[in-house]
This record gives C-alpha cells, structure tokens and sequence, in this order.
C-alpha cells in the first residue's frame, strides 16, 4: 500500500508533529529521514528492511557509508550521507550527555555509551574512558584491537594516555563479538593488572565493561573489582 493511501493522521511526519517523536516507531522515524521508498517499496517498508538488514538501531548506530551502500535503495550518496550524518549526531549527544554529567553516580550510562561505540564491532577491541576528578567525561579512546589478553594490552600505553589526558580515574571498556558478555578468567587477570599497574600512578580503576550487540555488563557490579567501584563512589 502506498503512504498517499493512508489516513493522514497515521503517516509518520503527520503523526509526529500530532504526538511528538516518542509515538512514533524506529521505522516511522527513520522513514521520515528517508523520505521516500524505491519502486513496489514505500517509505515505511524500506525503513524497516534498513533496520532488519542492519540488526535494529545500535547496527544502524554503527554502519558505514560502504555497508549502507549493499541495501537496495540506499545505493545513492544523499540518502546515505543524511543517515550517516544523524548517527554521529546521535552518538556524539550521548558523549556530549556524559561530559556535561558532575558524576557519573553508576554504570548504566557508561554501558549505554561504550554499547553505542563498541558493541556492533566485528574484531575485540579494547578502549579507556578518561574521567576528570568529578567523574565526568574527559574521552573515550580505543587502544587496542583483535583477539584481547594480557599480553597484547599494554599498561604502560594506558598510562601514557590518562597521563596525558591529566585523568584522575578511568573506565576499561572492551566488546565480544560473540555475544557473551561474562568477563572471563583472561578479562579478570587484565582488569587486575591494569588496576595495580595505574594505581601507582593513583589512577583509580572504576569498572571494566564488556558488550556485545544488544548486552553489557559491568564488572564492578558483579564484584569482581572489590577495590574501587563506582559503587562507592
């Protein structure tokens, strides 16, 4: 069925500006990006395809101008670049959130950010979020990549980057592709040698967050980092 068919009412850019944003579903709000369909497709139906073949908002959140380009009908550079050009506004407001934060008070907001960077990745990579004395934000960098352990990440790296960045704390963040989320026995020993290795610099350890697409944990909260949670802070 085509849009033009539909009560007005129930046509996504009609619906949002009635009942705001929040009504409407992922699809609706990316037809309104897109604009129009392609032939025996409308709008809606494209949007829809787009979020199945990208696996939901957090795949969208991280797929570049090369995937974009295999989805029929998002072959064309304008339709790309305006969604390409949306996520990063998108993930760019959720950094810009957690730096404006006076604390971050609990992980919740760190998973949901680390989530958006990491947790569509095809290869394990291992990042640091730079906190200030105040907990907030400073940045986030991702220092290593491929298979992790304790051998390839560097503590001394580590430490160069939160010497520099002049952080009073810091986050380890990393994802599994596969899927499981559990900190293994190789994910505690890591976490465990980075906080000794930064805590005779007294850079503190918060927490230690793995995800994976649509997961994450946090190691503090599952007490596998007694000394210094963000728990007490």
């Amino acid at each position: 069925m085509k849009l033009s068919h539909l009560p007005a009412q129930t046509l996504p850019r009609e619906k949002l500006l009635a009942r705001g944003a929040a009504s409407l579903s992922d699809a609706e709000l990316l037809a309104i990006i897109l604009r129009t369909g392609m032939a025996g497709k409308n709008v809606l139906q494209m949007a829809q395809e787009v979020l199945d073949t990208c696996g939901g908002l957090a795949g969208l959140l991280h797929a570049d101008a090369v995937q974009l380009k295999r989805i029929k009908g998002l072959g064309g550079n304008a339709k790309r670049a305006e969604l390409l050009a949306v996520m990063e506004l998108a993930r760019r407001a959720v950094a810009q959130q957690m730096q404006k934060r006076t604390n971050l008070g609990s992980p919740e907001l760190a998973m949901q950010y680390v989530q958006m960077q990491l947790g569509q990745q095809a290869q394990e990579c291992f990042a640091v979020l730079f906190l200030d004395t105040h907990h907030r934000l400073i940045c986030m960098e991702t220092l290593f990549t491929g298979t992790l352990n304790q051998a390839s990440v560097y503590p001394r790296e580590v430490a160069a980057r939160a010497l520099h960045h002049q952080a009073a704390s810091v986050m380890l963040a990393h994802n599994h592709p596969s899927g499981q989320v559990e900190p293994s026995a190789a994910d505690r020993a890591l976490t465990q040698r980075l906080q000794q290795a930064l805590g005779l610099l007294d850079i503190a350890v918060l927490d230690h967050l793995i995800v994976a697409p649509g997961q994450a944990v946090s190691m503090a909260q599952q007490g596998y980092m007694p000394t210094t949670t963000m728990a007490n802070k």
